[in-house]
C-alpha cells in the first residue's frame, strides 16, 4: 500500500497544465535524450552559421566596396571579420535555440497527450476557487 502511495506521489502533475510537480518526473520521459539534444544543438549550429553568412556577406561587402576603393582583397579583408563575428553570433544563438524549442515542443506534446479532457465547468470553477 506505501508502495503504490509513494508511487502517486511522485507522478503528481497539474491539473490546469499536466505539468510535472516533482523532481523525479522532471528528468523522465518529458525530456529530449542526450543524443537528440546535442543532434538538434549541431544542426541548429550548422543552420544558423550558414545562413548569418549569406546574410551578412550579401549586405556588408556592398557597403565595404561603396566606402573602401581597393583591390578585392582589401575588401575581404575588412569585411570579412564582423562577418565571422555576426555569424558565430548567430550559430551559438540558433545552436542554443534549436534544442530548446524541440524541447518545448516534447513537453507541449507530452503535456497534450497526457492531460485527461476535463468539462469546462469544472475547470472554470477550479479556477474561482483559487485565494489569490
Amino acid at each position: 500500500m506505501a508502495d503504490s502511495k509513494s508511487s502517486s506521489h511522485l507522478n503528481l502533475r497539474c491539473h490546469h497544465c499536466a505539468g510535472p510537480l516533482s523532481k523525479e518526473m522532471e528528468t523522465s520521459g518529458w525530456t529530449l535524450s542526450p543524443l537528440i539534444r546535442d543532434s538538434f544543438s549541431m544542426i541548429g549550429s550548422a543552420v544558423g552559421g550558414t545562413a548569418s553568412a549569406f546574410y551578412g556577406f550579401n549586405h556588408v561587402m556592398p557597403v565595404v566596396q561603396k566606402w573602401v576603393k581597393g583591390p578585392m582583397w582589401l575588401h575581404f579583408l575588412i569585411g570579412a571579420p564582423p562577418v565571422m563575428i555576426f555569424s558565430s553570433a548567430c550559430a551559438g544563438l540558433t545552436g542554443g535555440a534549436v534544442p530548446a524549442l524541440a524541447q518545448l515542443a516534447s513537453s507541449s506534446y507530452h503535456a497534450t497527450v497526457s492531460s485527461p479532457p476535463q468539462d469546462d465547468k469544472k475547470m472554470y470553477k477550479s479556477r474561482n476557487s483559487s485565494t489569490l
